[in-house]
């Protein structure tokens, strides 16, 4: 069975750090397409950050040159390190996984057959 379980959400003051965590079960990690989208309150869901193969990342311009996406192939993880928090940021993340063959590459618009439960983060100014 495959499931994706989030992680380490929480409230920061802005200019602080969070990292993010999807145990992945089902499933091994290491070429899947894999992202993380948020959601902001009020707002449509966004992409944040994508992975497939190491070196690959691909992020929002939103949050370039602040977040980092990686895989931990030996624990079957993903992750996003998060600094330099801004309220804008506040939003339920969730991490997702395209386990089948897409021609258009790993990107926010790839359908995602599986999807985490999400983990709320807050940035308070």
């Amino acid at each position: 069975q495959v499931q994706l379980v989030e992680s380490g959400g929480g409230s920061v003051q802005a200019g602080g750090s969070l990292r993010l965590s999807c145990a992945v079960s089902g499933f091994t990690s290491s070429d899947v397409c894999m992202a993380w989208f948020r959601h902001p309150q009020g707002s449509e869901r966004e992409g944040v950050a994508t992975i497939q193969l190491p070196g690959s990342a691909a992020y929002a311009e939103s949050v370039k040159g602040r977040f980092t996406i990686s895989k931990d192939t030996a624990r079957n993880t993903l992750s996003l390190e998060m600094n330099d928090l801004q309220p804008e940021d506040t939003a339920v993340y969730y991490c997702a996984a395209r386990t089948f063959r897409w021609s258009g590459g790993c990107s926010f618009r790839a359908p995602y057959n599986y999807w985490g439960q999400g983990t709320q983060v807050t940035v308070t100014s």
